[in-house]
């Protein structure tokens, strides 16, 4: 079934470039963690992307003597890529509104994908597949914040001091709505805010310097996880071609107990999926908890 919008028109498997082009960016936009670590192209069969374990050494030499050969620590580790995918269904009544289509499409599925994989880096859900790296409570050093005392800042800074330990460099935040108020709330000993200079303001922009991303994703109840902070140069994901959409007006919808017939509805739905992996250097990050 051929479907038309402002950007052009789709049937079953195919997306016009400028829809796909905004899906992936809102995509990216919605996932926290996509947008510090570094995205690279990720063949259908996956890839295996190098980590470094370790900094060359530079040494002094005297004019003339040989000049010293560093060899750089160099692990590797194996992206495959994982299916991720959403089905969304809509009322006819979105065929006749071609704009309107199009706006509920870029509004709901970036954000229901970009949600997912950001659960999933940081454990909230299971893991796809052995060859995709998860931040969880057991295996990730994890730093306390509690809006409750003046110890925050303490925490942040012992999460920084930690990713130096490990050879990395703070970067970067992501942090959850929750952990956003927690930090929004901490004061210093004098009951100071430690992170806005007025009402006004109401952001975290920067975080002892490290630009500060928030989205819904990042956040695991629990676990207690409302943020993590890290070296996103030592993280990387990867993606195989661009999202994936299907249409149907015929299928059976199946979500737990509820079944939905769209024909009967007068209904049609819309399949998105994309392929993707993630690796890191977990060594070089810190879970932010709240309890």
């Amino acid at each position: 079934m051929p479907v038309n919008t402002n950007r052009g028109s789709f049937a079953a498997g195919s997306l016009p470039p400028a829809l796909s082009a905004e899906i992936i960016q809102k995509l990216q936009d919605s996932s926290a963690i996509m947008q510090l670590a570094r995205k690279i192209d990720l063949p259908g069969v996956g890839a295996t992307i190098p980590v470094i374990t370790s900094d060359p050494v530079a040494e002094w030499v005297a004019e003339s003597e040989n000049k010293p050969v560093a060899n750089p620590g160099i692990t590797t580790k194996l992206m495959s890529a994982y299916k991720l995918a959403v089905i969304v269904p809509f009322s006819n009544e979105f065929l006749r509104d071609a704009s309107g289509l199009y706006a509920e499409l870029v509004k709901r599925l970036p954000g229901a994908l970009g949600f997912q994989f950001d659960q999933t880096v940081i454990g909230a859900v299971q893991s796809p597949g052995t060859n995709f790296d998860q931040f969880t409570v057991s295996g990730t050093t994890c730093q306390q914040i509690n809006a409750a005392n003046t110890t925050t800042y303490a925490a942040l800074v012992a999460a920084d001091t930690d990713i130096a330990a490990h050879g990395g460099m703070l970067t970067g935040f992501a942090i959850s709505p929750a952990g956003r108020g927690i930090l929004l709330a901490a004061v210093d000993d004098v009951k100071r805010p430690i992170f806005i200079n007025s009402v006004a303001e109401g952001a975290i922009p920067q975080i002892l310097g490290a630009p500060t991303y928030t989205a819904k994703g990042v956040y695991d109840a629990t676990n207690h996880v409302v943020g993590i902070a890290g070296d996103w140069s030592q993280a990387m994901y990867g993606t195989v071609n661009d999202v994936q959409i299907s249409v149907s007006d015929q299928a059976t919808l199946t979500s737990g107990n509820t079944t939905i017939n769209l024909w009967q509805r007068n209904m049609f739905a819309v399949r998105a999926e994309i392929e993707v992996g993630f690796r890191a250097d977990m060594s070089c990050f810190n879970l932010l908890t709240n309890g």
